[in-house]
């Protein structure tokens, strides 16, 4: 499938796909006219990548653990070095960090507009 095919599956801008390809996130075949020409595989791919990057992982380390991916939850590496396993846990341990923020952040929004909408919950009855 072409560039243009491929965002449309995952919601990726061709920009970004192309930035996946120079980083070696994605690969491409060319036909003869020189357009890319990207494997089904590719769909399943750019939603992890995405995800990754949403989560917070580096480019870097995405690139070292997608040769790894089955599944969208599965990683596998068949002999781990001491190195990787000390990289994912702190990628895994940021990631943590960042989830209980936003948990945080998100329940502080939720009980200002909670008082905003019903004053008359709020203790002593005044709008905040």
């Amino acid at each position: 499938m072409r560039i243009g095919e491929l965002a449309k599956h995952t919601g990726a801008s061709p920009r970004l796909l192309r930035y996946y390809e120079q980083h070696g996130l994605i690969a491409a075949e060319r036909s003869p006219n020189g357009y890319r020409d990207f494997g089904d595989h590719n769909i399943d791919r750019v939603t992890q990548i995405r995800g990754l990057l949403e989560a917070g992982v580096p480019v870097k380390i995405i690139k070292q653990i997608l040769p790894c991916l089955g599944g969208p939850r599965d990683i596998y590496f068949p002999d781990p070095e001491p190195d990787m396993l000390a990289l994912l846990e702190e990628q895994r341990d940021r990631m943590t960090r960042k989830a209980e923020c936003v948990l945080k952040n998100r329940d502080a929004i939720a009980a200002y507009l909670d008082r905003v909408r019903n004053p008359e919950a709020s203790p002593g009855g005044d709008p905040v």
